[in-house]
């Protein structure tokens, strides 16, 4: 069992930054894909960027270019640094993990925290 929790989340301004933190409780930290997903009001969960085990990385077309995902594997934390955030990004974002090498925004991931708030405002 792997329990993830997320910080960092709040309010920034359109165009501002924000970074994002999971913290995973396990001793194989580094046999995990982890992931970012996302979920608006109203609309479905999606996958914002994922990290292999290797450090490769896969991301949204919506978020390339503006968000950062990486990994501590010595501190078992993920990261999300977000910037030039946009309005459509406010979101719960939560993070998951899966024990395979690597996965992809549309992998079924086998555990997730419980999410962080993130509002972009104008």
């Amino acid at each position: 069992q792997v329990q993830l929790q997320e910080s960092g989340g709040g309010s920034a301004q359109a165009g501002g930054s924000l970074r994002l933190s999971c913290v995973a409780s396990t001793n194989s930290y580094s046999d995990y894909c982890m992931g970012w997903f996302r979920q608006a009001p109203g609309k479905e969960r999606e996958g914002v960027a994922t990290i292999g085990r290797d450090g490769s990385t896969s991301y949204a077309d919506s978020v390339k270019g503006r968000f950062t995902i990486s990994r501590d594997n010595v501190k078992n934390t993920l990261y999300l640094q977000m910037n030039s955030a946009k309005l459509e990004d406010t979101a719960m974002y939560y993070c998951a993990a899966r024990r395979l090498y690597s996965c992809s925004r549309y992998s079924t991931m086998d555990y997730w925290g419980k999410g962080t708030p993130v509002t972009i405002s104008s």
